[in-house]
């Protein structure tokens, strides 16, 4: 390859992603970033250029900046890993990309868990590169829940940022000490640095990298892993990635773990030969070097991918009882992984559309609990969520709400409707099952009160025509009788119905019906005259 890819744009929750596609395939890779990164400068390297030449030999790559560096648009918050999920999908789609394998790479590697356990139906095959579900052991997230421990955290974090971009950076001797020789990189790397990312967004990058953890979700994953680790390296031990493989093994996953020996982090330092050799030998089932030592699982014989399921038309019932039915087949309990997922959903649909606060969500779904880790679990359920609906959740820092233009919600056909006896017809109670729960009470209030409105419009209009006798009076009559059971206090209803009752003929029923009136209204301590 002589000339730079095109740099193209994806539009993602109102932000830009800075993406290129380069190489002829047959296999498509799509590759989850590092901390921070710029794919056009990426190419100004011989080094860096060597690499991304040696996959395109092989595969077409899709690389692309994550939101807050490189190209991508810098003036929003950096994504968290729910966000960065989505941001996947969009440069895939903006690619033309249906279904790839997923390369997720360092800090990318819990993202690409992530994807893959949500988007099933859109990734062949796995790869986690000198990365792992999460990047710190419980051990550590406990040591920088502390004060002293976030405060040591910190100060490694400062004296990181504060040389980033100028030539006492400490980036080379930590992610590829193998180049520290290399005095033409030595030198570049710092201006590479200073178009990859900001020293804010470096900072934010470092605090967020601690809080992913995608460990909740591979039992979800259901297409072949690859997992290439260095033994040495510095960044992520390989503890990380044994960790990793040994609970994809337990998940029941096609996991297979290649261990290559040196320090170094990055992809392109050291024997960058190896890690490609087990990438396309993963992804192709070829390979026209030898293969790499310290394989670990059976070795690929072909190219190693999941089937891909045909996209679902959703629909998402939540009147009368909670369904999300796909293709015209309901859903099992068992798709959802765990009742906090549907709980989730059906507090989505509440709020329709609109965007509801994550501390909100974490007390409704873990009211009893306090930890810090009730953030990755509500990671792992908007994951089961949008799984399921496939997709359909927008989800920033602060919030979530669910993305109705891709879902059919009957809550959102009925309030459409327009003509009253098409309102009173299909009328059903809001999620019968949470009757007694805070949050869908606002919502099931409000369709309640339009649908006694349109029922009261339509027995007085039935009432008014001369003709409105026989089957329309009986409509009528039954119309009022279920706004009663709603409300025994409706005095309109009372009315309405003994004067239809009379009208009609049923003068037993009209007396009966008058004497429930009367005694509903003596309750409230009122004379009806």
């Amino acid at each position: 390859m002589e000339e730079v890819p095109e740099v193209r744009f994806a539009e993602a929750a109102g932000s830009t992603l800075a993406y290129e596609v380069f190489g002829d395939g047959p296999p498509t890779i799509c590759v989850v970033p590092p901390m921070a990164q710029n794919v056009e400068l990426a190419w100004e390297s011989p080094v860096i250029r060597r690499m991304l030449e040696r996959y395109a030999a092989f595969s077409r790559q899709v690389i692309f900046d994550k939101r807050g560096t490189g190209l991508s648009d810098r003036s929003l918050d950096i994504p968290g890993l729910d966000e960065r999920v989505d941001e996947l999908r969009s440069v895939m789609d903006a690619a033309g990309v249906d279904r790839a394998f997923v390369h997720g790479v360092s800090e990318g590697g819990p993202m690409a868990v992530m994807f893959a356990a949500t988007y099933p139906g859109r990734v062949q095959g796995l790869i986690l590169e000198g990365t792992a579900a999460s990047l710190l052991t419980d051990e550590q997230r406990a040591v920088r829940s502390t004060p002293q421990g976030m405060a040591a955290a910190r100060r490694r974090w400062e004296e990181f940022v504060d040389a980033w971009g100028t030539p006492m950076s400490r980036t080379v001797a930590l992610f590829g000490p193998s180049l520290l020789n290399d005095e033409d990189f030595v030198r570049w790397w710092p201006h590479y640095e200073r178009h990859s990312a900001s020293r804010d967004a470096l900072t934010e990058l470092f605090r967020m990298n601690g809080d992913m953890d995608a460990r909740g979700v591979l039992d979800r994953v259901g297409c072949p892993v690859l997992i290439v680790h260095r033994t040495g390296d510095l960044i992520t031990p390989v503890d990380r990635a044994r960790e990793t493989y040994r609970q994809f093994r337990q998940a029941g996953a096609d996991v297979e773990l290649v261990e290559l020996p040196g320090e170094d982090h990055w992809s392109f330092a050291g024997d960058m030969d190896a890690v490609c050799d087990a990438v396309e030998r993963f992804t192709t089932g070829r390979c026209g070097r030898a293969g790499p030592s310290g394989r670990t699982g059976r070795p690929a014989t072909g190219p190693r991918q999941a089937p891909a399921p045909a996209p679902a038309t959703v629909q998402v019932r939540a009147m009368g009882r909670f369904e999300v039915v796909l293709d015209g087949t309901p859903t099992r309990p068992g798709d959802w992984g765990s009742r906090q997922a549907r709980t989730l959903l059906k507090r989505l649909v509440v709020a329709r559309g609109w965007p509801v606060p994550r501390e909100e969500l974490t007390d409704l779904l873990w009211p009893d609990e306090l930890s810090d880790r009730l953030a990755a679990r509500l990671s792992v359920q908007l994951s089961a969520v949008r799984r399921v609906l496939g997709g359909a959740v927008v989800a920033d820092r602060s919030t979530v709400r669910l993305d109705l233009a891709a879902v059919d919600v009957d809550v959102e056909r009925w309030f459409r409707l327009d003509e009253d006896r098409a309102v009173v017809r299909d009328y059903a109670e809001l999620l019968p099952e949470d009757r007694y729960d805070d949050w869908a009470a606002p919502l099931r209030d409000r369709m309640r009160d339009r649908f006694v409105t349109a029922a009261h419009r339509v027995a007085r209009a039935v009432l008014d025509d001369p003709a409105g006798g026989g089957a329309g009076g009986e409509d009528a009559v039954v119309l009022l009788r279920r706004v009663l059971e709603l409300d025994p206090y409706d005095e309109e209803a009372h009315r309405t119905l003994v004067e239809l009752l009379h009208r009609d003929g049923r003068h037993g029923e009209a007396v009966a019906a008058r004497e429930r009136y009367e005694e509903a209204m003596a309750e409230l301590g009122i004379d009806d005259g």
